[in-house]
């Protein structure tokens, strides 16, 4: 870990934190929620050992990165997050040279339209635990979530500033920490109001350690979750921002990884997409999915070796 250098650049508005290990091929590394560029440690330090130049930023209201007004929502739609990734690929790409992007939770959505909107940053993706999901309905995804899981569905309350906020303020960090980790798994995600993760875990998940947990909870203790709760609820306005993009095709070559006890992978319609080539019209490039049987959401931690052998397998292709 000695080796990671970190770094900060004044990208879109924002002074973004940057981990950066190794030289070669540029891969970028795009964490989701509630995590950190320390997400993708291992990773990191495998590439770089092979061979390639491994950078992770702390995304718009995640910790080390700062200036980021959280009090408004809208500035945290897929416009902001992209457009976050495309100056910082033009601050630290040499040459501008396309590069390799690995996303997994949000860092995947935000992977995805990347290589939708600006495919000419784009060498290759490689995405972990969310496909993508094209903007086809003519119903915001938010209003569709509520009439299929009612309003105690985990991105309907997170929808209100501040309710789910006051809820997680009143519980330990570490345990809201330990709590996120153990219940993104299979199944259906509910915080009824007032009964918090609703009888999660207490210990830690196997694959995170108590350094780890430190690492993660010293960060959300000094930031919140409020940056983090904020692409939820900028998902209605990034609805109606992208209707440009309704029907458009991601036309850059991809991998994508998940497991079976994943939530993604239990939500309805999803297998079905993949399966039956949804996902392959939508990305015509899409050359290799990966189950990996008894892996849930936080595959790239939970599954380190396979992951990072999958990625290298990829990328060295190209």
């Amino acid at each position: 870990m000695d080796k990671i250098e970190h770094k900060f650049y004044g990208i879109n508005g924002i002074n973004m934190h940057v981990a950066e290990v190794g030289e070669g091929p540029l891969v970028l590394f795009l964490h989701g929620f509630p995590e950190l560029w320390y997400s993708w440690r291992h990773q990191m330090l495998f590439l770089a050992d092979h061979g390639y130049r491994a950078v992770a930023p702390d995304l718009r209201g995640y910790g080390d990165t700062t200036c980021v007004d959280i009090g408004d929502s809208d500035k945290f739609t897929i416009h902001h997050l992209v457009g976050d990734i495309v100056h910082l690929l033009d601050t630290i790409a040499l040459d501008h040279e396309k590069v390799f992007v690995v996303g997994h939770d949000w860092g995947a959505h935000i992977a995805w339209r990347l290589g939708l909107f600006r495919p000419d940053k784009v060498k290759a993706l490689v995405n972990l635990s969310v496909p993508y999901f094209p903007r086809e309905t003519n119903e915001n995804i938010v209003d569709m979530l509520r009439a299929i899981h009612g309003d105690d569905y985990y991105v309907c309350r997170f929808q209100k500033p501040g309710d789910i906020e006051g809820e997680l303020a009143k519980i330990d960090i570490k345990t809201v920490m330990k709590s996120f980790f153990n219940t993104f798994t299979a199944g259906t995600l509910y915080l009824r109001k007032g009964e918090g993760f609703g009888g999660a875990p207490d210990g830690l998940p196997p694959w995170l350690s108590d350094f780890d947990l430190d690492y993660f909870a010293s960060k959300f203790e000094r930031t919140g979750f409020t940056g983090g709760i904020n692409y939820f609820r900028a998902i209605a306005k990034s609805w109606e921002l992208t209707a440009p993009w309704t029907g458009a095709k991601i036309e850059v070559p991809a991998k994508f990884i998940w497991g079976d006890l994943g939530r993604a992978y239990h939500m309805i319609g999803v297998k079905y997409y993949i399966e039956n080539g949804g996902f392959q019209r939508d990305v015509p490039k899409l050359e290799e999915i990966v189950l990996i049987k008894g892996a849930a959401h936080f595959i790239q931690q939970e599954r380190v070796n396979e992951i990072n052998k999958h990625i290298y397998d990829f990328i060295q292709k190209f």
